[in-house]
C-alpha cells in the first residue's frame, strides 16, 4: 500500500501566496502590530485608569469615560476619512486627500506613503517613497492609535467641567482639522517633512499639538468650579500609578514602532526612551525634595511623562548620553514652568488646565524638538530621515540650520492649533454649551452619567449627612487628611 503524501503546509504559511506575499517581512509586521497594541494600551486602559484615578472622586467616571469615548470615536473617523488625510496623496502642502481606508484591495497591499518621495532641487530622487514591508492594514492601525492617544491627552486639559456632548462633537472636528494637518505636514509627506523638520515619533504631531490645543480649549470651556480648583485630590494614588506604568511601558511601541521596521534604530529608540524617562522622573523628584521638602508621587509621574514626551521627537536620532541630557532638562524645565512660572503668571492661572497638559506635553514636546535639532546624530539620522546629511547643531556644519527648522516647525504647530481649536470651540458652543451646568459641576458623575466610581454608602444609597457625617470631596473630613492627597 502506497504511503500517504505528507500534509501540505497551510496556505497561511506559504511564501508567495496571497497570505504571505513576497514583500512581507513577518518580523516587521509582527513588531508593528505589537507596537500598535502597546500604544493602544497606553490609552485603553492606561490613560483611562490614570485619568479616572488622578481626579477627585466625583469626576472619576466622567474623566475615564472622556478618554474611552475619544479613543473609540477616533478609530471610526480614522478609517473613514482621517488616515488618508494624514498619509494619503497630497491635497495641499499640509493636508492629504480624504478617503476611506476600509476596502480589502487597499488594506492587503503593501503599505506605502505616496507623498513621501524626497527629491533634490534638480528633480532627482533623494530618498525613495516610504514602503514598509507589511500590509496597509498594519500601517492604518498603527497610525490610528497615535491619533487616538492625542485626543486622550488633550482631554486632560478640560476634565471636570467640559460638557460630554460638546466633547462628542469636539473629537471628530479636532481630529479632522488639526491632527491630520500636523500628521501630514511632518510625517505623511507634507512641507515640513520635505523641509527636514525632525519629529521621530510625535513630539510635535502629538504632544505639542495636544498641549496647545488642550490649553486653548480650556480657555474657551472655562475653569472648574471654585471648590474643585481649590481642592482636587486624586481618589486613588495607587491605581494612578498603575495607569502611569502602562503609559511608560507602552512607550516602547510609541517610539520603537516609528522606524516602520524591527531594525537597529527601533532598538536605539526604545533604550533612549527609558533612559530619558528614568532620568526625568528622578530629577523632578529631587527638585520636589530640595524646594518643597517632600517627594511627591504625582510629581514623579509628571516627571516620568515629561521625560517620555521630550525624548519622543529624537528617540531614534540621538545617542544614549544625549538621552540623559534630555531627561535632565525635561525633569527641570517643565517643573520650573509648572511650579514657579505658573504661580506667577496671571494668564496661566486664569486658564484652568486640569492636569497641566500644557506643561507636561506642550512645553516638554517643544523642548524635545529643539533638543533634537541640537543633538541628532548624523548616522542615526541617515537611518530614518528623508533629507540626506541631516544632523544636529552639535555636529557642526549645516547642523545649526536644523535648530531653526525645529523652531519653525514647532511655531507652525502652535499657531495652527491655537487658531483652529478656537474656531472649533466657538462653533460647537453655538450648538451645544461647552461647559456643564452649575448643578452638574456641583454634583459630578452622578448628575452627568447617573453613575459613581465607588459605592461608598452602599448599593445605590445616596449621601445622608445625618447618617454618614462626611462627604467625599467637597467638605472637611472628620479625620485629618494624610498622605499624598494632603498636598495636592
Amino acid at each position: 500500500m502506497a504511503a500517504l503524501p505528507p500534509n501540505p503546509v497551510p496556505v497561511a504559511y506559504q511564501g508567495g501566496t496571497p497570505a504571505v506575499p513576497v514583500w512581507l517581512n513577518k518580523g516587521d509586521n509582527a513588531w508593528q502590530m505589537i507596537s500598535a497594541t502597546l500604544v493602544g494600551l497606553q490609552s485603553v486602559p492606561g490613560l483611562v485608569i490614570l485619568y479616572g484615578s488622578i481626579v477627585k472622586k466625583k469626576w472619576a467616571v466622567n474623566s475615564a469615560f472622556m478618554a474611552l469615548y475619544a479613543f473609540a470615536a477616533v478609530v471610526l473617523c480614522w478609517v473613514i476619512w482621517g488616515y488618508k488625510m494624514s498619509f494619503g496623496h497630497k491635497l495641499l502642502p499640509f493636508w492629504g486627500k480624504a478617503g476611506p481606508a476600509l476596502g480589502q484591495k487597499y488594506l492587503v497591499n503593501q503599505a506605502l506613503l505616496p507623498a513621501t518621495t524626497q527629491f533634490y532641487d534638480d528633480g532627482r530622487v533623494e530618498t525613495a517613497m516610504v514602503t514598509p514591508f507589511y500590509p496597509m492594514a498594519s500601517m492604518v492601525w498603527f497610525q490610528c492609535v497615535f491619533a487616538g492617544i492625542t485626543l486622550v491627552i488633550l482631554a486632560g486639559s478640560v476634565l471636570g467641567r467640559m460638557s460630554f456632548k460638546a466633547w462628542m462633537a469636539f473629537v471628530p472636528l479636532w481630529l479632522t482639522f488639526c491632527y491630520t494637518v500636523g500628521a501630514f505636514s511632518l510625517w505623511g509627506g507634507g512641507f515640513l517633512f520635505h523641509w527636514g523638520v525632525m519629529d521621530y515619533s510625535g513630539g510635535y504631531v502629538i504632544h505639542l499639538s495636544s498641549g496647545i490645543a488642550g490649553f486653548t480649549a480650556a480657555y474657551w470651556v472655562g475653569p472648574r468650579s471654585k471648590k474643585d480648583r481649590e481642592r482636587f485630590p486624586p481618589n486613588n494614588v495607587l491605581l494612578m500609578l498603575a495607569g502611569a506604568g502602562l503609559l511608560w511601558m507602552g512607550w516602547a511601541g510609541f517610539n520603537g514602532g516609528d522606524p516602520y521596521s524591527a531594525n537597529v534604530d527601533s532598538s536605539m529608540a526604545v533604550l533612549n526612551t527609558n533612559i530619558c524617562a528614568a532620568t526625568s522622573l528622578l530629577v523632578w523628584t529631587w527638585l520636589d525634595v530640595i524646594f518643597f521638602k517632600k517627594p511627591s508621587v504625582i510629581g514623579a509621574v509628571q516627571g516620568m511623562i515629561t521625560g517620555l514626551v521630550s525624548i519622543t521627537p529624537g528617540a531614534g536620532l540621538v545617542q544614549g548620553w544625549a538621552a540623559i541630557v534630555f531627561g535632565i532638562l525635561s525633569g527641570s524645565v517643565p517643573w520650573f514652568t509648572m511650579m514657579i512660572v505658573h504661580k506667577r503668571w496671571s494668564l496661566l492661572q486664569h486658564i484652568d488646565d486640569t492636569l497641566g497638559v500644557f506643561h507636561t506635553h506642550a512645553i516638554a514636546g517643544f523642548l524635545g524638538g529643539v533638543l533634537t535639532g541640537l543633538f541628532a546624530e548624523p548616522q542615526l539620522c541617515a537611518m530614518f530621515l528623508p533629507v540626506v546629511n541631516s544632523k544636529g547643531g552639535v555636529y557642526g556644519g549645516s547642523g545649526g540650520i536644523q535648530i531653526l527648522k525645529q523652531l519653525a516647525g514647532g511655531a507652525f504647530i502652535i499657531g495652527w492649533n491655537l487658531v483652529v481649536t478656537s474656531i472649533i470651540c466657538v462653533a460647537i458652543n453655538l450648538i451645544v454649551p461647552l461647559r456643564m451646568t452649575e448643578e452638574q459641576l456641583m454634583i459630578g458623575d452622578d448628575a452627568v452619567h447617573g453613575e459613581e466610581a465607588y459605592a461608598l454608602w452602599g448599593d445605590g444609597e445616596k449621601y445622608d449627612s445625618t447618617r454618614h457625617g462626611q462627604y467625599t470631596d467637597d467638605t472637611s473630613h472628620n479625620k485629618a487628611s494624610i498622605g499624598a492627597t494632603q498636598v495636592v
